[in-house]
């Protein structure tokens, strides 16, 4: 899905805008770097941790969120590296809006489609935290794009502490219910 949704968007402009991927990139097929679709399916797993705590709609659209919270700093990122080029430069740091609005739709249907079972929270939110914050300090202090690494620093930091501040109010609650048969 993920492939099919940018091989078209990079055809099309639709949803996230008219680009087009370098060269950079290998190996691609059909234009589009295989490397993309494997890294919605690395970040979309750590996404639905994040909203974990919800069902249906509410679930989809936290997980879409929390994924498209990571886009505000990687697609400023690969644009500077080269490695993708939008046509009509865009209002956030060159990147188009609709892009976001496309990271979502795409996510939304992802995960509605894929209706994940549950995974393990707290590997995948740790691989969400590490990204976050290896994002934001890599931004901010190697290449030079504080903007990115503020907006989307806070943004992804946002999902980040949700998602900590649930797992660990879970973890007590099951701790302070835990009564050890030698106490007794």
């Amino acid at each position: 899905l993920t492939y099919a949704v940018e091989f078209m968007g990079s055809r099309t402009g639709y949803p996230f805008g008219r680009y087009h991927y370098t060269d950079l990139l290998q190996p691609q097929i059909g234009h589009v770097p295989l490397l993309i679709p494997l890294a919605w399916l690395m970040m979309l797993p750590c996404a639905w941790v994040v909203a974990s705590r919800f069902s249906g709609w509410r679930f989809a659209l936290l997980s879409a969120l929390a994924l498209t919270a990571w886009d505000l700093m990687l697609d400023p990122q690969m644009v500077g590296w080269g490695l993708w080029v939008w046509q009509q430069p865009g209002g956030y740091f060159g990147i188009p809006w609709l892009n976001f609005g496309g990271w979502v739709l795409t996510a939304v249907l992802a995960t509605t489609l894929l209706r994940p079972k549950p995974v393990p929270i707290r590997p995948l939110l740790l691989i969400y935290t590490l990204t976050w914050f290896l994002e934001t300090f890599g931004l901010a202090f190697f290449w030079a794009m504080p903007g990115p690494a503020a907006v989307g620093g806070v943004v992804m930091g946002v999902f980040v502490w949700q998602g900590w501040r649930v797992e660990i109010g879970d973890w007590r609650l099951r701790s302070h219910h835990f009564q050890s048969p030698i106490s007794n």
